[in-house]
């Protein structure tokens, strides 16, 4: 029995919010700027935050803030308990938790463990020499006889995954960047060190962490190579984009070791020990991704929810959503999935599932709907609520070094990191007095929150309307969900929970069709799908083209 199971219901109101919960991811360089340097601020989250709670969601999850020197935005950590300067100062972060817990809202942090910045102390300590206090913090390795690198690792951001050291005249392995060198968390000294910063925010109140590439934590101690990626295999993924080297192996060695599973015990026995605190997992493991969520969550006593890349590409078939669903249903009895179409590094899905531009709103429309409506936890990534399309950016205002490495062919992440739009007619679209960072598109000013507030049919009221929807049925929270037989182009499922039981039916046709109801299925009430109006008619729901259809059963 797991321990959610042993608790009384009020408790697990309180315990177990995330369980159901929208997410709102806020990426902190592009939110909102209040000292005109062109960079967002903790005070800017601050003062956006009324913003963030109207649209009903539950959460925010805030990217990387701490002191950094911003190789890979801040995904490069130097010091695990201070906010970075350019972003303001602790008493700015508590001021604006204080407010978000006023408003209802919980707040989660991003806890980016796998690795440091190699100006982090940590490091300058253990590439001092062989014998220090801290030479084994972090993984280190003699070259090959030829001064080649240990093994055929591959950084996700191209090249090798190992880089030399002059001073230590060894290697040490990066997944990422070569300024942002692995841990070694075979050392239960560096495990216990992490855990110590993980307890410097939950004692600050924060009430979760999304755990950056969660399954990176160990490698193999016998640093085997690995093996190439077999085409008719099961490992390929969207962990990276075909134009890099990465994909061509199957990552065996290099991540996801069982050793982890351990870790992720000791990580939630500490969490434990604080009432109501959460944490998400990122999850990029090819195609076995969903196992690795299974093995992740379940029992009660590791993370209590991951994410995956699976919905995170360009696939928008009702095919693919069924089966993204359907396989973790079937593989992770008793954990909890978070579903997101969107996020700081990948192209934002309004661009992936678009066919032309006409249809934007529409697709920005059906999406959350459909999202809205999933068993699981729910993340959204800022702008999304706005329909923003993906930023088409010149390779002169590139910050990514992702996109850096391998233009044109592939762009990076930065055009789904520029600033949000809140003021139509303001410079810089009210994000900022100065230059911002990467710059503000035309096409997304056109979109401001400003403008969007004054048309109850804009895609921003609709996300209202379907995130209200979602709080409105129980059954949709963490209710039971089973999938209809259907065409390719059709979606259907029921959600239920005790008494209520709800019917779905999604077109991603780009034309009309019709879909007619199981005779099993008895239909009592036509519930108003917030923004859709599909009808039905002697048995037969009537759906137009990318349009929705909602009843209780």
């Amino acid at each position: 029995m797991t321990k959610s199971t042993t608790k009384t219901a009020a408790t697990a109101k309180t315990t177990d919010w995330w369980r159901g919960a929208v997410i709102y991811q806020v990426y902190p360089r592009s939110f909102q700027d209040t000292n005109g340097d062109g960079i967002g601020d903790i005070k800017g989250i601050t003062y956006r935050l009324p913003y963030i709670a109207s649209l009903g969601v539950d959460a925010i999850w805030l990217s990387p803030f701490f002191t950094s020197p911003m190789a890979d935005m801040g995904y490069d950590v130097s010091d695990y308990c201070d906010v970075d300067p350019m972003f303001g100062t602790l008493a700015d972060f508590d001021a604006m938790m204080n407010e978000a817990h006023r408003l209802g809202l919980k707040v989660m942090i991003d806890q980016v463990i796998s690795h440091t910045s190699d100006q982090h102390p940590w490091f300058k300590e253990s590439r001092a020499s062989r014998d220090n206090p801290k030479a084994d913090w972090y993984v280190w390795a003699a070259a090959k006889p030829d001064g080649t690198a240990p093994n055929n690792w591959l950084s996700v951001f191209g090249g090798p995954a190992w880089e030399w050291d002059g001073v230590r005249k060894q290697y040490f392995m990066h997944n990422f960047l070569g300024s942002q060198p692995d841990l070694n968390f075979h050392n239960k000294e560096v495990q216990h060190a992490l855990l110590e910063t993980v307890k410097f925010w939950l004692d600050r109140g924060v009430d979760g962490f999304r755990l950056d590439t969660v399954n990176y934590y160990f490698h193999d101690k016998e640093l085997r190579d690995n093996p190439p990626h077999a085409p008719d295999s099961d490992d390929a993924g969207l962990d990276a984009p075909d134009v890099n080297p990465y994909g061509m192996q199957s990552h065996l060695y290099d991540k996801t070791q069982p050793e982890n599973i351990e870790f992720l015990k000791r990580f939630r026995a500490l969490l434990d020990q604080y009432e109501g605190r959460t944490t998400v997992g990122e999850v990029g493991d090819g195609a076995r991704s969903l196992k690795t969520v299974a093995a992740y969550t379940a029992g009660g006593d590791k993370l209590h929810m991951c994410y995956t890349f699976d919905l995170l590409g360009p696939d928008f078939t009702p095919s693919h959503i069924r089966h993204c669903v359907q396989s973790f249903q079937n593989q992770v009895a008793d954990g909890w999935v978070c579903w997101a179409f969107s996020n700081h590094d990948v192209n934002r899905h309004v661009s992936r599932f678009m066919q032309n531009a006409d249809e934007r709103a529409a697709v920005a429309k059906l999406a959350i709907s459909v999202l809205s409506t999933l068993r699981g936890s729910v993340c959204l990534y800022q702008g999304e609520e706005l329909g923003l399309q993906e930023a088409e950016l010149q390779f002169e205002d590139l910050r990514d070094p992702y996109g850096i490495r391998f233009w044109p062919a592939f762009k990076g992440r930065d055009g789904c990191r520029t600033p949000m739009v809140w003021d139509k007619a303001k410079k810089q679209a009210g994000f900022s007095t100065g230059k911002p960072w990467l710059p503000v598109p035309a096409d997304h000013q056109a979109l401001a929150v400003d403008a969007q507030e004054k048309d109850k049919g804009s895609v921003l009221w609709h996300y209202r309307e379907a995130l209200a929807f979602r709080k409105e049925h129980a059954a949709l929270a963490d209710g039971d969900m089973h999938f209809l037989a259907t065409n390719e182009d059709v979606l259907a499922f029921t959600r239920s929970k005790g008494e209520e039981r709800l019917l779905f039916i999604f077109n991603l046709r780009r034309g009309p069709q019709e879909f007619s109801l199981p005779d099993h299925l008895s239909v009592k009430q036509v519930l108003p799908l917030p923004g859709l109006h599909a009808h039905l008619k002697d048995g037969v729901v009537q759906l137009d083209a990318l349009d929705g259809f909602c009843a209780k059963i």
